[in-house]
Order: structure tokens, then sequence, then C-alpha cells
């Protein structure tokens, strides 16, 4: 019997847990939302992470940050080329003063 309390304990601090950090509300929201669809999706799971997501400025910000990044990495990938190439063209320069100068 003591152990039923101390699950059952141990269960009423998790939900006051979800309750206190919004979690509950949230689920309850998207629920509601997914039960009041005339038509329901095929896929479930996927509409509740749709959902669930969709309000989060963090995804956005991912997607924002994830778009950024690229357009980052192809300039300095172009950089990373036009270094090399100049670095090439000031080499064949060097050697040219140098032949002019031993001559």
């Amino acid at each position: 019997m003591a152990h039923y309390r101390s699950s059952r304990w141990k269960q009423e601090r998790f939900r006051r847990y979800l309750e206190k950090a919004g979690v509950l509300d949230s689920l309850t929201n998207v629920m509601v939302t997914l039960y009041e669809e005339t038509e329901k999706p095929s896929n479930a799971l996927e509409f509740l992470k749709q959902r669930l997501f969709a309000e989060d400025p963090d995804t956005n910000q991912v997607e924002v940050l994830r778009v950024e990044l690229e357009e980052l990495q192809q300039k300095y990938d172009q950089l990373q080329e036009q270094n090399r190439e100049l670095k090439n063209r000031l080499l064949q320069y060097e050697k040219a003063s140098e032949d002019a100068g031993a001559q």
C-alpha cells in the first residue's frame, strides 16, 4: 500500500510540474483543435507536431538561422576560392619579379 501512495505522489508531482510549465495547456489546446477538425488529418501525430511547434518562435528562428548559415557557408567557400586564386596570382608576380631581378 505504501508503494501505491509513493507512486501516486510522484505522479501528482509530475502533473503539477507539467501544469506549471504550461505543457498541459498546450497539449489540451492542440487536442481540442484536432477534435474540432471537420476533416481529420491522415497523420494525427504530424498534425500534433505542427500545431505544437507552430507558435514556437524558436522553431521559426531556427529556420531563419539555418538559411543564414547556408548563405554564409556559400560566401565563405567563395572567399576561400578567391583567396586561393589571389595567392596563386601573387606567387606568379613574385616569381616574375625574381626572374627579372636575376637577369
